[in-house]
């Protein structure tokens, strides 16, 4: 393991929740008071006078400890593992000025050789950040470098993991309940017969726009361009009728990826095994992701735990549709009360 200072965590700016809290807020009989200019930050005043906070999406739930370890890629995926779980082997390493700081030889070099263990493909991500940032998908060493040094730009630990493949799902639970489930699959476009990629990731946007989706596609995103280098493709290329091409490896909805609600087929064993995650990790409001072969209407079998979530964003997820809006508002009805106790 590596030591490590603690630094602040820098969350992405949503103008959805804290309206949404307003909202409930006002049905709920609970006083909520927005920051005025930006109107992400809050202030919950419960019935008793009992002040509670919140900032985009870190609400004043779960416990600071538990909140920053499930925050830490690599900490938290050492306690998952330690109590059983199946976790995704991967290993942390350093940027160069901060390995020389902490006095840890867990610097490229030791990434290069992990790497060649693991054997190509690898996945390499930032250890702090969140909603897909930095994610990438390499093939060799100079790939792997190219990725390291793009994460070291603003974060100082990368996780080198080895790559899964399967279904990826987040299970949202609070207080022991599971709220909401569903697939998530990676930004993709499927082929009309005439349109380029380009086009058709424009036609996404525009669409993400009509839904209320605040997600940027970054054309220039270098992951995108390094994913169809490898399906020996660009933007200009025209797929087929019904032709998907899959365009970032990660599936967050942030980075442009699509929702399937499985919320009403979820096996009643995934409710369990989510729940009991969650209260492993002290965590009364989570998104736990999980890899799995097949579906979650079916009991949990060979799957691999990705990831724990401390500040789930579901705005994203709100846009599918109206039921899910819906499940968005029940939600943070829930999340108010909760902390209004």
């Amino acid at each position: 393991m590596i030591r490590r200072r603690t630094k602040p965590r820098i969350l992405p700016e949503r103008l959805s929740v804290g309206a949404i809290l307003q909202k409930v807020g006002k049905e709920t009989g609970i006083e909520v008071n927005l920051e005025p200019q930006w109107k992400i930050a809050g202030q919950i005043v419960t019935k008793s006078g009992k002040m509670r906070y919140f900032r985009s999406m870190a609400l004043d739930l779960n416990t600071q400890g538990a909140a920053a370890l499930a925050s830490d890629k690599d900490f938290a995926a050492l306690f998952l593992r330690k109590m059983g779980y199946p976790v995704v082997e991967g290993e942390a390493f350093c940027a160069e000025d901060w390995a020389k700081e902490i006095g840890s030889d867990r610097d490229v070099r030791k990434a290069v050789r992990y790497a060649k263990k693991l054997k190509y493909p690898v996945i390499v991500k930032p250890n702090g950040a969140s909603q897909g940032k930095g994610v990438f998908l390499v093939y060799n060493e100079k790939e792997l470098r190219g990725a390291l040094k793009a994460i070291f730009a603003y974060d100082r630990i990368a996780l080198v993991q080895k790559q899964v493949i399967g279904r990826d799902y987040r299970i949202v639970v609070l207080d022991g309940k599971i709220i909401s489930a569903y697939e998530r699959i990676p930004l993709s476009v499927t082929g009309d017969g005439h349109s380029t990629i380009k086009t058709l990731l424009l036609k996404k946007q525009d669409l993400f726009k009509k839904q209320g989706r605040d997600t940027k596609i970054d054309l220039k995103d270098p992951r995108m361009k390094a994913k169809l280098a490898h399906q020996k493709i660009g933007l200009s290329y025209r797929p087929t009728p019904d032709e998907r091409v899959t365009l970032l490896e990660n599936a967050n909805l942030s980075s442009g990826g699509d929702a399937v609600d499985v919320t009403s087929t979820l096996h009643p064993s995934w409710k369990k095994l989510a729940a009991q995650i969650a209260h492993d990790m002290n965590l009364r409001f989570t998104g736990i992701d999980v890899m799995v072969p097949n579906t979650l209407d079916v009991p949990p079998g060979d799957y691999r735990l990705l990831e724990v979530n401390d500040s789930p964003g579901l705005d994203h997820y709100a846009a599918i549709g109206p039921a899910q809006k819906k499940v968005v508002e029940d939600l943070y009805r829930a999340v108010l009360v909760a902390m209004a106790r």
